[in-house]
């Protein structure tokens, strides 16, 4: 089910001249909106999405380096994630309005909003890919630089998370990284929550819950520093 068919209206929203339109409705499709049987890798925008993460990250690291010079690589990747992340992706569809000239199935459109963002976020890649594949590199490339730009300006303030700094802060000090176990998982697949456990060779151990697992982890070490900033104190 969508309300727009890929033709001017998404051309003009990409600000692209299509020229495969079959490209771009396949980067439009959810599996969920195919004949039940039919083959879907090859009719959805799966193995597209797989390309437009790919063309995507080399856009926004290459402007990264341009725009922050003195960036190591370190902070580097911290940027680069922020941008490419699929909460990234999701609002930039939303916001140019992309789940008009999406296609799914009604199942799949009665879906929490959470759910939808993410089959958006995923949509947006593959549309990346559609732009890579129909006007060349320079299409998609004008087409993220367009839409992400301002973002790259707001990530200049972008700090480590809190997983990649418990990391560092025993890597500085020789010892193993702590370890990640998933305690349980409960709640509708679409909407989960993940109940995380980080423990370190010691025996330090704090829990926490997040909608996935990588924000089950953040949680769960952040509360993990917390705990080594005040023995250290």
């Amino acid at each position: 089910m969508t309300d727009e068919a890929p033709g001017r209206g998404l051309a003009a929203l990409l600000g692209h001249d299509i020229r495969d339109e079959a490209l771009f409705r396949r980067a439009l499709t959810h599996a969920s909106a195919l004949p039940s049987g039919a083959p879907a890798p090859e009719k959805t925008y799966q193995r597209l999405e797989f390309l437009g993460d790919r063309v995507l990250s080399l856009v926004v690291a290459d402007a990264l380096i341009k725009a922050f010079p003195e960036d190591e690589e370190g902070d580097l990747a911290v940027r680069l994630n922020a941008l490419v992340r699929a909460e990234t992706l999701a609002a930039i569809a939303e916001e140019i309005g992309l789940g008009r000239f999406a296609h799914w199935g009604e199942g799949e459109a009665r879906k929490a909003s959470r759910a939808r963002a993410a089959i958006l976020a995923d949509m947006m890649e593959s549309v990346i890919a559609a732009l890579y594949r129909d006007g060349g590199f320079e299409a998609a490339r004008a087409f993220i630089l367009r839409h992400w730009n301002t973002r790259l300006a707001e990530v200049a303030s972008v700090q480590r998370d809190p997983k990649t700094r418990l990391q560092e802060w025993y890597q500085g000090r020789g010892l193993a990284a702590p370890v990640y176990t998933i305690v349980s998982r409960s709640g509708p697949d679409h909407a989960p929550v993940f109940d995380i456990e980080v423990r370190d060779g010691t025996g330090r151990a704090e829990r926490a819950s997040g909608p996935s697992k990588r924000a089950g982890q953040q949680a769960a070490a952040a509360l993990l520093l917390k705990r080594l900033e005040t023995e250290a104190s």
